[in-house]
């Protein structure tokens, strides 16, 4: 992710493939044949192809095996209204204003934005399922039932206990650091969790772990996580928590 830069290499080809303009297997033929003739590496060939007939295609199948019940799962028990910047980006978490803004300008944001800077943050926050489907939905041009619930109730919120996706994508900044260079122009500091400006996701990383421990500890994939929050001190969990209760009360402000 770049500062400003909303498409990067991404082909943007969902739109069309989800309107029925585009036809799947046309497209995997086509970028098959590109790799018969040494026009793309096998890699980038094997990982085009895979999303389309693997992940794709067994979203759509689980969205018509399980609706319309899936629809009312919320594993996690998230109820928090949506924040008002979802709509407009206003906010001076930089990562979200990128992300949120590219949205309104472009009714598109490619897949890491989705799942980890929106996505992650009303997982990490807590935001309330319904509300979160239905942002998504609205917003997106390539959005359709069938491919956006899943992912986003399933893999970005974790709504449906493991369904879709093994394991909660939740991630603190030091994620969106590696993956950006938003931080570097961010107001908060993504290295601080407990001062004035720290970093949001890093505050309500570990306070997500903390209020969902009896849930998600004893899953297999979240184990290092919780080994790290409890090789914390006492002092300092206790820091992170009362810093994650003053941005949950102000979530509007962040």
């Amino acid at each position: 992710m770049v500062l400003d830069q909303p498409f990067l290499f991404h082909s943007i080809c969902s739109i069309y493939l989800n309107c029925g303009l585009l036809d799947v297997r046309w497209m995997c033929q086509k970028v098959e044949a590109a790799y018969q003739q040494d026009k793309v590496a096998i890699n980038a060939a094997e990982g085009f192809i895979r999303q389309l007939i693997g992940w794709r295609e067994y979203v759509r199948g689980l969205y018509w095996l399980l609706m319309p019940e899936y629809k009312t799962r919320n594993f996690l028990n998230a109820k928090r209204p949506l924040p008002d910047y979802y709509w407009h980006g206003d906010t001076k978490m930089r990562c979200m204003q990128q992300a949120i803004s590219h949205t309104m300008t472009h009714a598109y944001s490619h897949h890491i934005q989705r799942l980890m800077v929106t996505g992650n943050f009303a997982l990490l926050a807590g935001l309330d399922v319904t509300e979160v489907t239905d942002w998504y939905l609205a917003v997106y041009a390539d959005a359709y039932e069938w491919v956006e619930l899943p992912n986003t109730l399933g893999m970005a919120l974790f709504a449906d206990d493991g369904v879709l996706a093994s394991k909660p994508y939740a991630a603190s900044g030091a994620y969106i650091n590696r993956m950006s260079n938003y931080c570097q122009h961010c107001h908060y500091k993504v290295k601080d969790s407990t001062g004035n400006d720290a970093c949001p996701f890093n505050v309500l990383y570990w306070d997500f772990l903390a209020r969902n421990e009896a849930k998600l500890g004893s899953n297999a994939r979240m184990q290092l996580a919780y080994k790290n929050w409890h090789n914390k001190e006492a002092e300092q969990q206790q820091a992170l928590r009362a810093k994650a209760s003053e941005y949950l009360l102000k979530l509007e402000q962040l």
